[in-house]
């Protein structure tokens, strides 16, 4: 069975900058915590909400999958596969759209006529999600490529969390660590070991899912995020994804040490619970864990996009050499979990 590979990449960030600072002074009651130290976000991007020029989710969609395609060998007309992952379906500004699928949207907008198109919902794990079924897809044989894309206006949830919480210790803290991106990636056979995506497994562990829900607000008419950090970022949250990926290396016969991986990137969810889920890996892996690249202090948690986001900025900003190998773990309501393992050489921003 072939493999597939990351055969370019794209991403758009929002020029609206807001500092963590801003959303802080704005709170009717001001937290019991440094919500910059913890999280380790300075600043995100926020979504352009001028009318004459609003950035909803399609609009950032549309921008990142350019993007990719700009840097492609396929054109548009080219695409057998086109997989949205948004977790916010905004469109004509605040409207949101559950059919038809972003994926015709998108593909219309492109020019890919002869493209399949669905849509993909699996919260902060959509891109990995997206990325997973066309990998197999591409693997089967189905298809010969593909574009995973999503755009996410997801601030409207900090808007909410602004305007509600009024204690030192609320659920919807966690809203105000988000940022605003679209971000794309095409997906083709790969042709050798230089560019390949080795492998990818997800899995939800449906016992912790209430502990992050997404849902309109019970207060205002605003959607809102309710998030349990303390239950969520405990050591059995995070034997998660290293139980899993032990247990498939050794069907491999493997460890993860074998695997000399010389990066890993985490979602981005705070500065402080990635050390942490870095350090019960090292424990449960027995080895210490590869160099952790992270953007979070500039663009926060973009949801769906934070991996490719990661990828984006690191590789722009020449930090991932020819011929690395890239560990991508995902964390995601619901509760999900897994691994992405790549080498990437030819890949450019």
């Amino acid at each position: 069975m072939s493999h597939s590979r990351f055969e370019s990449i794209g991403a758009y960030l929002p020029s609206n900058i807001v500092s963590t600072d801003d959303l802080i002074a704005r709170l009717k009651e001001a937290p019991a915590f440094d919500l910059e130290k913890i999280t380790g976000i300075r600043e995100r991007r926020v979504h352009d909400t001028r009318p004459e020029s609003y950035e909803d989710s399609l609009t950032l969609a549309m921008k990142a999958a350019e993007d990719c395609l700009s840097r492609s060998r396929y054109g548009a007309a080219e695409l057998d596969v086109i997989i949205s992952t948004s977790i916010t379906r905004s469109k004509d500004a605040t409207r949101m759209y559950m059919e038809p699928s972003f994926a015709s949207f998108i593909g219309k907008r492109l020019g890919a006529t002869k493209a399949i198109t669905f849509d993909v919902s699996n919260a902060c794990a959509g891109m990995l999600t997206g990325t997973y079924i066309l990998d197999r897809m591409i693997r089967s044989g189905a298809v010969r490529n593909g574009l995973v894309v999503s755009g996410e206006a997801i601030t409207p949830i900090a808007e909410t969390a602004v305007e509600e919480i009024s204690e030192k210790y609320d659920l919807q803290f966690a809203s105000l660590s988000v940022g605003d991106s679209g971000c794309a990636v095409v997906l083709d056979e790969a042709v050798d070991d230089a560019d390949k995506i080795h492998y990818i497994e997800l899995l939800t562990a449906a016992e912790h899912s209430h502990l992050c829900l997404g849902m309109p607000s019970d207060k205002t008419p605003g959607v809102a995020l309710y998030t349990d950090n303390r239950k969520m970022h405990n050591e059995a949250r995070f034997m998660l994804w290293p139980d899993a990926q032990r247990s498939f290396l050794e069907q491999r016969d493997s460890t993860f040490g074998d695997e000399a991986f010389d990066y890993i990137i985490h979602h981005q969810f705070g500065a402080a619970a990635v050390p942490y889920a870095n350090a019960i890996a090292a424990r449960e892996f027995g080895t210490p864990m590869p160099p952790d690249l992270n953007v979070i202090h500039k663009y926060g948690n973009t949801s769906t996009t934070s991996h490719f986001i990661v990828l984006h900025d690191q590789l722009g900003e020449q930090n991932i050499a020819a011929g690395s190998k890239v560990l991508m773990v995902p964390a995601a309501s619901g509760v999900v979990a897994g691994f992405l393992s790549t080498t990437i050489s030819s890949l450019k921003v």
